[in-house]
């Protein structure tokens, strides 16, 4: 039994597309940041660094955005989300997962100029396709990422062409659709 403990419009919600993607039953577990959720002595048991996304694997708990993507990846190879026997594809995946996370994550903290310049160098790198040959969990975190930028930012069009490209794409996937219309409903409430 899989069982998600995510907060809507969070890094989690990588994880949630994912689970959608894959198309496993999972308990959905949302979290509230005014409620203080994350921060109460049950949540804290689980996770004691008190953050999203956590999954629990048949009562076992697993953190980190990548970690647990590529764990489902990994677990359920018929959804295609690492191309399989394939140790380069699975070393770029880590190597784009590693800049969202390392990079283009914390990149607001340093100013909104230096902020359009990992976002120059990330639509630089995707190109006119995903993030490797084929879909995967390398393009579901970036696309969290940039979904965040793009909705609090809201740069102008043309400022990321390959990226916007990409949300357009993503943005057509049924999994990522769904979990954006369950999120919605639940409500988000990170800061602009």
């Amino acid at each position: 039994m899989l069982t998600l403990y995510f907060a809507p419009g969070s890094s989690s919600m990588a994880v949630h597309i994912a689970l959608h993607e894959i198309g496993v039953p999972f308990e959905a577990r949302p979290m509230s940041f005014k409620a203080n959720d994350l921060r109460s002595p049950e949540y804290l048991a689980l996770n004691p660094e008190g953050k999203v996304p956590a999954l629990l694997v048949d009562g076992c708990p697993l953190f980190e955005v990548l970690a647990i993507l590529f764990y489902l990846a990994k677990r359920f190879p018929d959804a295609k989300l690492l191309p399989r026997e394939n140790i380069e594809a699975e070393a770029q995946a880590f190597s784009w997962m590693s800049f969202a996370a390392a990079t283009l994550h914390p990149a607001r903290q340093r100013g909104l100029d230096h902020a359009i310049e990992v976002w120059q160098i990330a639509d630089r790198r995707l190109g006119s396709s995903w993030a490797l040959e084929t879909y995967s969990i390398a393009d579901i975190h970036l696309f969290r990422l940039y979904w965040r930028l793009a909705n609090s930012l809201k740069p102008a069009a043309g400022t990321f062409p390959h990226l916007e490209a990409h949300y357009a794409r993503m943005m057509a996937r049924p999994a990522v659709r769904k979990t954006i219309e369950i999120e919605t409903a639940i409500g988000y409430e990170l800061p602009a």
